[in-house]
């Protein structure tokens, strides 16, 4: 069954009913890295108390990792407007990402490897979203061009009934969301990385590369 939604237009209807009502609900935002959290972080600051989890044990190596982690901190203390977000960084386990694609490295970029990793985040996130009694959670992965945001919409739907939470549907490369990012990034001369973040889409980004000479 195709899925026709328009996560746009819904995540509209909830942004207008929480400004009519006059509510600030809590987010726990799921974050992949800097560029890609700076507009969702101006964008959804507006309308919700927001901590960022910066969980991505696919990254490799563990430099890129921590590199990845300081741009993000360093962007939420710049950027105006977000004096209040408050930052996790979840600890560096790159064996927890190997053990569960295990079988799958071989699988083309985009497939289900990745669906792998975006549950493996998506879980973390709810799960702290559940613990810390957060209203809503959320990925800022769907701002990428290369990210499927039904894959990803239905994965954080499937998890948030499995604990009883709310997913915050989104599509943030909407409403030009990827190319605001790409400007904020310029305007704060964010680290953008190249490739993904794990060893094969590394390899693959340094194979085509090659291909291309």
């Amino acid at each position: 069954m195709t899925d026709n939604r328009n996560y746009q237009k819904e995540l509209d209807k909830i942004l207008e009913k929480l400004s009519k009502e006059n509510k600030r609900p809590t987010l726990l935002l799921h974050s992949c890295c800097a560029p890609c959290s700076s507009y969702c972080l101006w964008y959804l600051s507006r309308y919700f108390d927001i901590t960022v989890l910066f969980y991505n044990p696919n990254i490799s190596p563990e430099s890129e990792y921590f590199l990845r982690a300081e741009e993000l901190e360093r962007l939420i203390k710049e950027m105006p407007g977000l004096e209040n977000v408050r930052l996790i960084v979840e600890k560096y386990d790159h064996k927890e990402f190997l053990e569960k694609i295990k079988g799958h490295e071989k699988d083309p970029e985009r497939g289900e490897r990745c669906t792998i990793c975006y549950e493996m985040r998506l879980r973390k996130a709810a799960e702290y979203a559940k613990v810390g009694g957060y209203e809503y959670f959320t990925t800022t992965l769907s701002i990428s061009p290369y990210k499927d945001a039904r894959r990803l919409v239905s994965l954080g739907e499937k998890i948030a009934d499995e604990l009883g939470i709310k997913y915050l549907v989104s599509d943030f490369k909407k409403k030009e969301g990827y190319k605001k990012s790409i400007e904020f990034s310029e305007e704060y001369s964010l680290y953008r990385q190249d490739y993904c973040g794990c060893i094969f889409s590394k390899t693959e980004k340094e194979n085509i590369d090659k291909y291309k000479k």
